[in-house]
């Protein structure tokens, strides 16, 4: 196997990580023996889940160089939830907001899939959750 494959299957939980959290990679290649990322995050708190996921999976990261910058211009990332059986839009508003009757929020981030608080949601869809 090459080293690049190798750095890659170790570090997969991160790129995945990057990939999921809207951060543009420049550089993603092996040098001095390590594998070295390159690229910008939308948001420090991106920067850092990607950190901790880095830690998470070596905390020694001796075989990794990540120098990720910050561009507020990237679009942040679109968060997803899946519904499962038993889901409410109130008990979903209140695990992303703190607040059922947040759930408005969803219904305005989903047009043509919900329609009023009357919409029906079933195990399996993908609802798109606004900041």
């Amino acid at each position: 196997m090459e080293r690049i494959d190798e750095l890659k299957l170790k570090y997969q939980s991160v790129l995945n990580l990057i990939k999921q959290s809207g951060v543009v990679l420049a550089h993603c290649h092996v040098q001095d023996n390590k594998l070295f990322v390159q690229g910008a995050a939308p948001s420090e708190d991106v920067k850092n889940d990607i950190w901790n996921q880095i830690k998470l999976t070596d905390s020694t990261f001796s075989d990794l160089t990540c120098d990720l910058s910050i561009d507020a211009s990237l679009a942040p990332p679109a968060r997803t939830y899946t519904v499962v059986g038993g889901d409410s839009l109130w008990k979903i508003a209140t695990h992303f907001y703190g607040n059922g009757a947040e759930y408005p929020k969803i219904i305005a981030g989903n047009p043509g899939q919900l329609v009023n608080d009357k919409s029906v949601i079933h195990p399996g869809d993908v609802l798109a959750i606004p900041e």
